[in-house]
């Protein structure tokens, strides 16, 4: 039914235009607006870099240490054993993942709480690839942030953008290589590398995907990333309170703006509105409209500004790191309930992880019932129950693990290697008879301990429940024996 015919139903009228940019990284029109940021080389900015490269190098370092015998970091997610600085944590291990990663968790808050987002400006991968790595060489062969403007204005194909996004490619097959290092090892690794991809199509599909993802971030996506898929900044509103570190805009002292430096009226704040914090803002937004989602807090614009400011003969610090309290002229009390109550939630998290390892056994031994019948009757009347022990060695050498059954007078153990070798970080699983007279079981079932000893620090007793025939069981299975 049309709407002439339907007097309840609204006639749709034009959709008004929004009144400016509703993000950063967004036109009017709405297509995608590219942020070429101008740098702004100041105290901070050194100070980054320095953070930056330092970062880098422990990146590309951490695959190929070793500590205890054993790498560095590794997670390997197809044995589902992850070693961290030596110590190798299983998947049985849910308690000792579970206080890591609330440590990790606590550790996000409690910086996040005194320090603010330091970490999206000063340690993330994104911004430190992005700003120290591949913004660098885009601004070398495109004429600077000026350059990349305009050739963002021409169309077609361009001969130093093909170049750059060759050298960009270069730089996401090395990451790529790089990161899956911490997931496979470098010894796996340089095995992939060396063999041809239809020798090992899925390992080559993993790492084809792994640069393909990095490269779209580092070449199209970029901030993007930090705006849409990134929830570290929707979760500020949260972690942040009024007494965190940010980074601001001091509105008392610079408001109201005038723009120039000549013929300024007293009542002019110090902000020249020359719009260079938002020229350099990696993100494209405007800090002088307080705190938002995009601000990642990399100090670009306070280095720009106290620039402008030591130009003009204004003391620095217009845009600076603050509070917002500080910023309002209120008293700032760094001390506050969730800045005391986070160190001791750590403090909790993270002593119980160091306990817990710190006595943690260096084998696991699980046991299990054999396949098949519970028991079987042998021809000289003794009964075997067949037992399956799974032996995980957790220490940083090979060992060798004797089986042994206590408790039980007369008992026999038939292996078919004993003692049972482990190398070191992995598994071993053997299957054991024990052997032991018919009379030896009471309402068909005999307490048993199986011990398991390296001949050295390592014993673990575990209490076992030997299956047997009771006394009408042992009269049916001898008759059908006998029987011919």
């Amino acid at each position: 039914m049309s709407s002439e015919s339907d007097p309840a139903r609204p006639i749709p009228g034009p959709i008004a235009a929004p009144p400016g940019r509703v993000l950063s990284t967004l036109n009017e029109d709405g297509s995608r607006r590219r942020v070429r940021p101008r740098y702004s080389r100041g105290k901070y900015y050194g100070r980054r870099r320095l953070v930056a490269y330092a970062l880098m190098l422990v990146f590309f370092l951490v695959p190929y240490l070793r500590m205890g015998g054993k790498p560095l970091i590794l997670l390997d997610i197809p044995r589902r054993e992850f070693t961290l600085f030596g110590t190798t944590f299983l998947p049985t291990e849910t308690l000792l993942f579970m206080l890591l990663f609330l440590g990790i968790l606590l550790t996000v808050f409690f910086v996040t709480a005194l320090l603010g987002r330091v970490w999206c400006g000063w340690g993330c991968p994104q911004t430190v690839y992005l700003e120290y790595l591949f913004r660098p060489v885009e601004y070398l062969l495109e004429g600077g942030w000026r350059g990349s403007k305009k050739l963002d204005k021409k169309k077609g194909i361009h001969g130093r953008r093909v170049l750059k996004q060759a050298i960009f490619f270069g730089f996401s097959l090395f990451l790529a290589h790089t990161f899956l290092a911490y997931f496979v090892g470098v010894e796996e690794l340089a095995k992939w590398v060396q063999r041809s991809p239809v020798e090992h199509p899925t390992s080559f599909l993993v790492m084809l995907g792994t640069t393909l993802l990095i490269f779209a971030d580092f070449a199209w996506f970029r901030e993007q990333t930090c705006l849409v898929a990134c929830p570290y900044g929707r979760l500020q509103s949260v972690l942040l309170d009024r007494r965190s570190l940010i980074v601001g805009y001091d509105d008392r002292r610079g408001e109201p703006r005038r723009k120039g430096i000549i013929d300024r009226p007293a009542s002019a704040g110090d902000c020249v509105n020359c719009e260079l914090c938002v020229l350099t803002c990696p993100t494209g937004i405007d800090i002088r409209d307080g705190l938002q989602m995009e601000c990642i807090h990399c100090t670009q614009c306070m280095d720009a500004c106290d620039s402008v400011m030591l130009r003009v003969g204004k003391p620095a610090g217009l845009i600076r790191y603050g509070s917002r309290d500080g910023f309002d002229g209120r008293q700032t009390r760094w001390l506050r309930p969730r800045v005391l109550l986070y160190p001791v939630a750590l403090a909790i998290a993270f002593g119980s992880l160091v306990f817990l390892l710190g006595t943690r056994a260096d084998a696991e031994v699980t046991i299990l019932r054999g396949l098949g019948d519970p028991y079987t009757l042998q021809t000289d009347g003794a009964v075997a129950n067949q037992i399956r022990i799974k032996v995980e060695n957790r220490g940083g050498s090979a060992r060798d693990y004797k089986i042994t059954i206590e408790g039980v007078p007369g008992a026999t153990v038939i292996a078919p290697m004993n003692p049972l070798p482990v190398p070191a970080g992995e598994a071993r699983t053997t299957s054991v008879f024990v052997v032991l007279p018919r009379n030896q079981f009471e309402h068909g079932e005999r307490a048993a301990t199986v011990v398991l000893s390296d001949g050295g620090r390592f014993t673990a007793s575990l209490p076992y429940r030997l299956l047997g025939p009771e006394s009408d069981d042992a009269n049916e299975k001898e008759t059908e024996e006998s029987t011919p």
